[in-house]
């Protein structure tokens, strides 16, 4: 039963992590929005929440590979399928930097939006089986 549920709210799973990275990348790119040269980073949701659908209807994990024993693993934090993108520049800077505060801004608003619904999703999801569960013991 407790595999049961793991793949009913995997999709939630994915969907979440992914979306709390994203919002480390964002706020990366506005902790740095001082910082000369620096390149604002993104990427796309939809593709990475694919790929990591794909892994899992695949039935497991995909692993960079090592191709000699004195290299180190992958340690960035990310996700798996999550392809980091240098953004857009909409303005230029005279320092070099790409960070345009106001597309952040929204970036980071439409992210916490969407990661909020998809927390009620769980919770009305989780609700749900809780009253199934309990109307069936009485």
């Amino acid at each position: 039963m407790i595999g049961d549920i793991k793949g009913y709210l995997a999709v939630y799973s994915q969907a979440l992590d992914l979306r709390a990275h994203r919002q480390q990348v964002l706020a990366s790119n506005i902790a740095n929005a001082d910082t000369p040269y620096y390149k604002a980073r993104d990427f796309d949701f939809q593709a990475a929440f694919a790929d990591a659908m794909g892994r899992q209807a695949a039935g497991g994990h995909l692993t960079l590979a090592r191709t000699h024993g004195g290299h180190l693993p992958l340690a960035s934090g990310a996700p798996e399928g999550v392809n980091l993108q240098y953004r857009t520049e909409h303005q230029s800077a005279v320092d070099g930097n790409t960070v345009d505060m106001d597309v952040e801004r929204a970036q980071i608003a439409d992210n916490a939006l969407q990661y909020q619904m998809l927390t009620q999703f769980v919770t009305h999801k989780l609700q749900g089986m809780r009253t199934a569960i309990s109307s069936n013991q009485g």
